[in-house]
């Protein structure tokens, strides 16, 4: 599968959204292109130069950002004295409209993977006129039915490697929901009881994604910064179900009628069950539904939709 050609920024900052944060952005493509935002997921895995690449590069004048506390952003989710208070979809939301006004965007085409997804629901709900388009690819919407999904009953699929992700929360936590013990697990005192945390939590990570053919461990996980970060912010966003109510973003789909939007999953993806998307699909009169026979929560055919989605976008 061909992506677009391996592209370098040609501008980048550090962006003060206050409450002590620093947002890392990257501007990439053509200066004078249609304007694009891409949203990242985890939350807390950050920004990475392959995901520059689904852009035409003479096409799209395309930002990229690092959330609060994830990757070149400052402070990080990882730091030992990490306070999460302010990192909240509002917050994000938020740094998105700063982020848009510091660009002098009027409107922009938002791409969205995994929990990108349900962050770029909720701002193009929250701002339906700031949206000339959406591209949501792995579709979640981060309800506390999707996060008992994940993190309990998807392990009738993966009974070993859910017996060992229970197993490493202590007895005294056990009345807990599995994400609220990891999350309290992960902001412990003792730096031995935080790394096992994280170790177990990516690994259980890893595992939830892997049903598709072809699934290969994702290396981030191998450095323990990564670990603790990514781990903080996920079950941070989790137990508060992404600090939204119940379902909203299905309930509030017909916000975005008449906003065109591509939603892509699939078929193998049991991390994130496709009803959602179909769901959402069928709330939103002016999107489309591409269901993916052979990909799970990841892929080439995944990319190859994506791109031919934002190539049809940018002339329109």
């Amino acid at each position: 599968m061909d992506y677009f050609p391996k592209i370098e920024p040609y501008d980048s900052g550090m962006l003060d959204v206050g409450d002590g944060h620093s947002v890392y952005w990257e501007c990439c493509g053509n200066p004078d292109g249609k304007p694009a935002l891409y949203l990242h997921g985890g939350p807390g895995s950050g920004c990475s130069p392959s995901q520059r690449r689904f852009f035409a590069p003479d096409a799209y004048r395309v930002v990229l950002f690092d959330q609060r506390g994830s990757g070149r952003s400052r402070p990080l989710a990882s730091e030992s004295d990490a306070d999460l208070r302010t990192n909240t979809t509002a917050h994000l939301i938020a740094d998105m409209e700063a982020l848009r006004r510091l660009h002098g965007v009027e409107r922009w085409t938002v791409l969205g993977l995994s929990w990108g997804t349900t962050l770029g629901l909720a701002y193009a709900q929250a701002h339906p006129q700031r949206i000339s388009a959406v591209v949501l690819a792995l579709v979640t919407t981060t309800t506390r039915r999707e996060v008992e999904w994940i993190t309990r009953d998807v392990g009738r699929i993966f009974p070993r490697e859910w017996d060992r992700f229970v197993s490493a929360v202590p007895d005294t936590l056990r009345h807990l929901p599995l994400v609220d013990a990891y999350a309290t697990l992960l902001f412990d005192e003792d730096s031995a009881v935080r790394e096992r945390a994280a170790r177990e939590w990516c690994a259980w990570e890893d595992t939830h994604v892997s049903l598709a053919p072809g699934h290969r461990p994702n290396p981030r996980y191998e450095d323990p910064e990564f670990r603790l970060r990514f781990a903080r912010l996920v079950t941070h966003y989790w137990r508060h179900a992404a600090f939204l109510e119940e379902d909203q973003l299905v309930r509030d789909a017909p916000i975005l009628d008449g906003i065109l939007g591509v939603l892509i999953h699939g078929r193998y993806d049991v991390s994130s069950p496709l009803d959602t998307a179909w769901r959402l699909s069928q709330r939103w009169s002016t999107s489309q539904l591409h269901v993916l026979d052979d990909a799970g929560h990841s892929g080439e055919s995944v990319a190859v939709v994506i791109i031919d989605a934002l190539n049809q976008f940018a002339t329109k």
